[in-house]
């Protein structure tokens, strides 16, 4: 995720009233209940126990003129446990009805985003099973956390960390990835993008029916629907990977000759961080006023004032945060801190032969006597600060490690590390690890110096290598 701040600023059927038979919340004890949360310590009841997902298959029908989405979808998985109850995530319109291996479930919503199914039959451990849950009403535009209203009258999804549960029920977790599948149907005049793989298209009298197919993981908030007026570009890599693009209908050209150099960025990061990891590419820009564009995964959502730099950072995160995903959100620095120190120091030293190191430099001389700079940590900032510090420390602290380390070192480490992470999770304790394992050099101190304090590191560690002169 990039943030427009930061371009300016460092800082059968089962009926409702059978469903409320149901208790709100399962016995925290009962061994039968899958858990409600899986204890991120920022988002404790993101994700659910008892299952793992293994597919999404969304079908979605949205209607631009009223904002009315009707919904099925499909959650294919696998219990983990003896389950007679579990959860699901989902904040978005009313539900009508929810069944399980094709018999009707009692379902009840709680808190803010919690759906609590009881099978009619238990589920047993090891085994797959399969939810169905259909839903309706009006959608509400909210920036940051679901669906965003165009001006067109279009709609898109996009928010970090939530969003998936604003448009279907899911596993909300990075923890449990699953492949996805969308069958979206609109008023034949408007278009819809989503991940990975345009299947079909087809238009039917007054309707337009778009399938979509992401057949490598995704985390849930990586995924999106966008549907508006849309202008498309086209591409294709040298090694035959498609590309399709889309604009909507006030998109700058800056956004598309940005887009038209897509196959030369994914050539230039495949160089860092291995093989491109998804079966196709591409970018959605939208001409709404959001604060951000995100990630998501194989075809970020660009805000209209994205620029090359942004460009940059999202498709970093095709390898920094969707191929390799974090376990917990304390994790975000993986994320973020390759984004931002690929697109302000990577793309710039390699492609524009500019001197970083004095980029570098200037950065901590004008930051370092500022106390609010250094206030949040880089690993583990605080639930609320996730999307702070690593954006303008992180580069910093990068380009420290790699001066540390030397070139060979550091730019192997980071590629091996990422790319033997790959369609999986990782953390930061992990990366520290794994990166004291690739050098000779005592990181310890470094690390907590860059990564666990408030203050600015010692000049042994703000100075190292090539960055002392």
């Amino acid at each position: 995720m990039r943030h427009s701040w930061w371009r300016y600023t460092v800082v059968g059927a089962a009926v409702v009233a059978a469903a409320n038979a149901v208790p709100a919340q399962a016995d925290p004890g009962d061994p039968f209940a899958g858990a409600p949360g899986l204890g991120d310590p920022y988002y404790p009841l993101d994700g659910n126990g008892g299952y793992d997902a293994k597919h999404y298959d969304v079908t979605l029908g949205y209607d631009p003129a009223s904002h009315v989405m009707t919904g099925s979808t499909r959650v294919d998985a696998v219990a983990t446990q003896a389950l007679h109850t579990f959860d699901l995530d989902y904040s978005g319109p009313r539900i009508a009805k929810v069944t399980v291996n094709n018999l009707p479930a009692w379902f009840d919503r709680t808190r803010d985003h919690e759906l609590v199914v009881t099978p009619m039959l238990p589920l047993l451990p090891g085994l797959p099973f399969t939810v169905q849950v259909e839903y309706a009403g009006e959608i509400t535009g909210t920036d940051g956390d679901g669906w965003v209203l165009s001006p067109s009258g279009g709609a898109f999804v996009a928010g970090q960390p939530h969003s998936a549960s604003s448009w279907y029920p899911l596993n909300d977790t990075p923890l449990d990835k699953a492949t996805f599948a969308l069958h979206a149907t609109v008023p034949a005049e408007w278009e819809v993008m989503s991940n990975g793989l345009k299947i079909s298209d087809v238009v039917n009298g007054a309707n337009r029916t778009v399938n979509w197919e992401m057949r490598q993981p995704v985390v849930g908030y990586l995924t999106t629907i966008a549907i508006d007026k849309f202008d498309f570009l086209a591409q294709q890599r040298a090694n035959g990977t498609p590309l399709l693009s889309a604009f909507a209908p006030d998109a700058s050209k800056q956004a598309r000759d940005n887009e038209a150099r897509l196959p030369e960025f994914l050539d230039f990061l495949e160089t860092l961080y291995g093989p491109y990891p998804f079966d196709t590419a591409g970018g959605i820009y939208v001409d709404t006023d959001l604060q951000f564009s995100l990630e998501t995964q194989s075809r970020p959502i660009y805000a209209p004032w994205t620029d090359l730099n942004t460009v940059v950072h999202e498709l970093t995160h095709q390898w920094w945060g969707d191929s390799m995903s974090v376990k917990q959100w304390s994790d975000i620095c993986l994320n973020e801190c390759f984004a931002s120190y690929t697109a302000d120091y990577l793309w710039p030293e390699r492609m524009e032969g500019k001197d970083v190191d004095a980029q570098y430099r200037e950065a901590v001389a004008k930051y370092r006597a500022e106390p609010k700079f250094w206030q949040i940590m880089l690993q583990n900032p605080g639930v609320g600060n996730e999307f702070t510090s690593v954006y303008y420390r992180g580069p910093l602290f990068l380009h420290a490690l790699r001066r540390t380390m030397g070139d060979t070192a550091f730019f192997g480490a980071v590629h091996d590390f990422v790319d033997g992470h790959r369609y999986g999770n990782a953390s930061m304790p992990e990366f520290r690890q794994f990166m004291r394992s690739r050098t000779p050099t005592d990181l310890t101190g470094f690390f907590t110096a860059w990564l666990d304090r408030t203050e600015p590191p010692a000049d042994e560690f703000l100075y190292p290598g090539s960055l002392r002169s």
